[in-house]
């Protein structure tokens, strides 16, 4: 019987992978720390920025998302936990399998667990972490030691396999009860490695028919699987891009608003002292306000019209503000030239009618993925 380090000590050597994907963890939420993240917690906003998978951004053609979620850490405790079991269970299994097929599984797991969490979630949980692929180096850990097991002591047999196989258990059910935890991700990467621990046995230990017919069995499971849970994408319920889009003209017409509504009080003190005549500030009216906001009520108009869009509300009710404050200073303009002083009281009630005599409450608009979408799903 050979103890487990007798028996890894046959393995061959190569580059520490589980380091450098600990580093890379590490290197990324600095950067984001010093994007805005913030230490204990960042925003889905921040989340989606540097790649969370999310249903309506990835399916948006960002299927890259996938990958580049599995980097990315909700807040501190989030990747201490998660690299340390990467940095206590990684190197164990890097040194079973070796650098390449250890790099294999643990990137075969996590884009599985994030296919799974895109489907289970149906696309709507803005989702991030390293821990589907952590999953899938325990699933591929529990694989070799029970194919070691007639050659391992009995003592190591036990401590390391039910020892991985509990800290397993206990994850996932921590990750049913406690809400925030995208376990789908973690079931996805758990049965990923632990076929990936079949299909890429080291070839000293795959002599003879069985374990060839063993890898391709789990090859072909695998590969159903993936198929099955590319078959079941649920539709999005609205694409990213547009989204950004609503987002970007929203905020160019906040912008845009302030230097209407300053232009127009101007035109109004300039009108109040007399030396100008009324033909020049309906002119001016013309240029300064009504043009303006014709502009931005068509462009408003132009946005996707899908109610399911977080912004799509906040558009809307801008929208309807640009169209009562173009009606308004186009009666203002109009009673100006026509020297009707009830027209131009009317025009002036009319723009103090509009919502506050500013767009509609912006606090509605929030930023990043928190409108009206389910919580993070960290994993």
């Amino acid at each position: 019987m050979l103890s487990l380090q007798d028996l890894l000590s046959r393995q061959a050597r190569g580059i520490p992978v589980t380091k450098l994907l600990v580093a890379i963890n590490l290197i990324v939420f600095v950067a984001m720390l010093a994007g805005g993240a913030g230490l204990w917690h960042s925003s889905n906003s921040v989340q989606l920025a540097w790649g969370a998978n999310f249903g309506p951004a990835t399916q948006d053609g960002e299927w890259w998302r996938l990958g580049t979620a599995m980097f990315l850490h909700f807040g501190i405790i989030h990747l201490g936990l998660n690299l340390w079991a990467l940095w206590d269970g990684g190197q164990l299994v890097e040194r079973m399998y070796g650098p390449v097929r250890f790099t294999a599984i643990y990137f075969a797991s996590g884009l599985t667990g994030n296919l799974l969490s895109l489907v289970a979630n149906k696309g709507l949980a803005i989702s991030g972490g390293a821990s589907g692929a952590i999953f899938g180096i325990y699933g591929a850990l529990l694989v070799f030691l029970w194919r070691e097991r007639r050659n391992l002591h009995p003592r190591d047999f036990r401590w390391f396999f039910w020892g991985a196989a509990g800290f397993a258990t206990v994850s996932l059910v921590l990750g049913f009860v406690i809400t925030g935890i995208d376990n789908a991700a973690h079931i996805g990467g758990f049965l990923a490695g632990a076929l990936g621990g079949v299909v890429f046995t080291p070839a000293a230990e795959s002599r003879g028919r069985v374990s060839y017919r063993n890898r391709m069995t789990a090859g072909g499971a695998f590969a159903i699987g993936i198929a099955v849970l590319i078959s079941h994408i649920p539709a999005p319920a609205y694409r990213w891009s547009e989204e950004l889009l609503t987002r970007k003209e929203i905020r160019e017409f906040l912008r845009d608003d302030l230097a209407i509504s300053r232009a127009w009080q101007k035109i109004l003190d300039e009108g109040k002292g007399g030396n100008i005549s009324f033909e020049e500030l309906a002119g001016r009216i013309d240029a300064a306000v009504s043009d303006p906001y014709e502009e931005s009520f068509e462009q408003l108009s132009q946005l996707p019209a899908n109610p399911a869009l977080p912004s799509a509300a906040m558009a809307e009710k801008l929208r309807h503000y640009a169209e009562h404050r173009l009606d308004a200073s186009r009666t203002l303009a109009e009673g100006l030239r026509a020297r009707n002083p009830e027209q131009i009281r009317e025009a002036l009630e009319m723009a103090r009618e509009a919502p506050g005599s500013n767009p509609p409450d912006t606090n509605e608009h929030r930023s990043g993925g928190d409108m009206d979408m389910r919580d993070m799903g960290k994993h």
